[in-house]
């Protein structure tokens, strides 16, 4: 198909191509969107080794928003060296790029009392017009559905500032204000600048303590273990560290490709080698950690999607209660240092 340049067309033959060219873009959308659908229902994005269809969609189509959150920083000197190098990276890999290349100061620390939430406006009245009221309607149930999201569904999205700092922003409740003020001032003399950020570093080291010794068995002194039987589902604490600190902390699923999960959140201990259902041992060499989903995956893999939906419990596998620990923690005389990396 021979196309002519844009500059080349009438006044007329330019509107008629860009509104062709738009029209194209949507059916295009709309096909897409039907395909992206049959292939979440089909998990295809799971044997890819990816734990979403989020992910598979960034890290493979490549849709994403990269280009509008580049689009500021690009110069005529600079565009082909950026472009490149933000190429095929995730967005929160873009916004790392641009903290390091273009650092910015640190966002200074503020409270503030925030208004009280606003009414959800009445839907209107619906027109006379069957047509137009089914669009009315519509429209007004989305809104409606809109402004009726809870807060606490907002994704956790820190933003790095440069290299080493991130701006970290949230809605606290009176009460938790109340905590920090107290804080604040038991702390006095410690940090008498009353930095906000201090006080948050020190209380989280404080909980990353406490959850890992509760949660992870993490202990500079452990006991003996007592021994147990053979088909106990149990996995021994030292097992846990040990397969946690071999596979760091994230999902050791890999794909045909050869491409390695990585996920971090929902982790479960695996048996890889040979299933606990049939005796399987929860040792080192037969565990590995995966994401909820690939659990699942693998599970429907070996046993089939009925069986697993049908509530047998022989495939469920134990989940890893705490995941913070990305590299191996530091100790410290008797006290657990807080990791160097948290994501």
């Amino acid at each position: 198909m021979m196309m002519n340049a844009p500059s080349a067309l009438s006044d007329i033959e330019l509107t008629a191509e860009v509104r062709r060219l738009a029209r194209g873009a949507r059916e295009t959308t709309v096909t897409l969107i039907g395909h992206l659908m049959e292939f979440d229902a089909r998990r295809l994005y799971l044997g890819a080794g990816f734990g979403s269809l989020f992910a598979y969609c960034t890290e493979v189509l490549r849709l994403s928003e990269t280009v509008r959150m580049l689009a500021k920083h690009l110069t005529a000197e600079n565009h082909r060296e950026l472009l490149a190098e933000a190429s095929r990276k995730s967005k929160h890999e873009v916004e790392k790029l641009l903290a390091r290349r273009f650092p910015q100061p640190d966002t200074p620390a503020s409270v503030r009392r925030l208004p009280p939430p606003r009414p959800m406006p009445a839907p209107p009245a619906p027109p006379s017009n069957g047509t137009d009221a089914a669009a009315a309607g519509a429209a007004s149930l989305a809104s409606i559905t809109l402004a009726a999201a809870p807060p606490s569904s907002r994704r956790f999205l820190p933003r790095p500032l440069s290299p080493d700092r991130y701006e970290i922003r949230f809605t606290a409740s009176a009460s938790s204000y109340e905590r920090l003020r107290f804080a604040r001032d038991l702390l006095a003399d410690a940090v008498p600048s009353g930095d906000m950020a201090e006080i948050f570093d020190r209380a989280l080291a404080l909980l990353v303590r406490d959850l890992a010794r509760k949660k992870f068995a993490a202990t500079e002194r452990p006991r003996e273990s007592r021994g147990q039987s053979e088909d106990s589902r149990n996995i021994p604490a030292a097992v846990q560290r040990e397969v946690w600190d071999r596979d760091g902390g994230r999902c050791a699923f890999v794909a045909n490709e050869g491409r390695r999960c990585n996920q971090g959140r929902h982790l479960q201990y695996h048996h890889a080698k040979r299933p606990y259902a049939t005796g399987g041992p929860p040792t080192v060499d037969n565990l590995q950690l995966r994401c909820r989903a690939h659990n699942a995956y693998e599970a429907d893999l070996y046993y089939g999607p009925t069986r697993r939906f049908a509530g047998d419990d022989l495939v469920k596998e134990a989940s890893v209660p705490y995941r913070a620990f990305i590299e191996r923690p530091i100790r410290s005389g008797t006290d657990w240092v807080p990791p160097r990396s948290c994501v």
